[in-house]
């Protein structure tokens, strides 16, 4: 798979976010796709040919491997990051749609004029984009968890499984390839993705405060606008009687 390219496309999505998202994208590539490419790949690229069974029967490793692995831990991963990267790209699309706008209001009432003060400015519908889009990255993030747990049935791997599955001619004993080395980074995965998890979680609120702040500021400056207005007419109105 070309990270190069969703690195690429995620770039774009940083100068949209928060410090928060800043911080995601950052342990997104650093702790978890560079150390899927560079050391996961290969730690999971024997898993098949060195699962070893105590019997020569045709067929026999093949089906207990399957039976045990119905999807490899990398594969499942790789699922993931695309999966938990693509919402971001829902910013992105929503910024370039407003950059179209904001080109066709100028070339119709002149360059200076604006539409948007700043289309990635995260206000009105951009900013419900924003907030969809984490809630769907930590709704991936948490279903993959627990799809992993849930094939598995833990994190950590063993060191022999037991099989009796057709053609096996009896219940016959299998052996996973570096166990220990598997569980340190599955451990090391789960554990990135927790973060991340933290961290959409964290950003969720942080944009619902500062909405909340900024139309209370709104609220308030609507308020006291009106309340100058009323004192003037009310001296308009004192002058006049006099």
């Amino acid at each position: 798979m070309d990270w190069k390219f969703l690195q690429g496309l995620l770039s774009g999505v940083n100068k949209y976010s928060t410090a928060f998202g800043r911080i995601w994208l950052s342990v997104v590539f650093v702790f978890r796709v560079l150390v899927y490419v560079v050391a996961a790949e290969r730690v999971w690229s024997d898993d098949q040919g060195q699962f070893d069974c105590n019997t020569r029967q045709p067929g026999c490793t093949n089906i207990c491997y399957d039976y045990f692995f119905p999807i490899s831990h990398i594969r499942l991963w790789a699922l993931q990051l695309i999966f938990v990267t693509c919402p971001s790209f829902m910013v992105v699309l929503h910024v370039a749609y407003r950059e179209e706008r904001e080109r066709k209001y100028r070339a119709k009432h002149g360059e200076n004029t604006r539409l948007y003060d700043n289309p990635g400015q995260k206000h009105g519908g951009l900013w419900w984009t924003y907030l969809i889009s984490l809630f769907i990255k930590t709704a991936f993030e948490v279903m993959f968890l627990y799809l992993l747990h849930y094939i598995y049935d833990s994190f950590k791997l063993p060191r022999k499984v037991q099989c009796d599955i057709k053609p096996c001619p009896n219940l016959v004993d299998c052996y996973i390839a570096r166990p220990t080395e598997k569980t340190i980074f599955t451990y090391f995965m789960v554990g990135a993705s927790l973060m991340c998890v933290v961290l959409n979680i964290c950003e969720i609120f942080y944009l619902i405060a500062a909405r909340a702040v900024n139309l209370k500021q709104r609220g308030s400056a609507r308020t006291s606008s009106r309340k100058v207005f009323t004192e003037k007419d009310f001296e308009g109105c004192s002058s006049l009687k006099s």
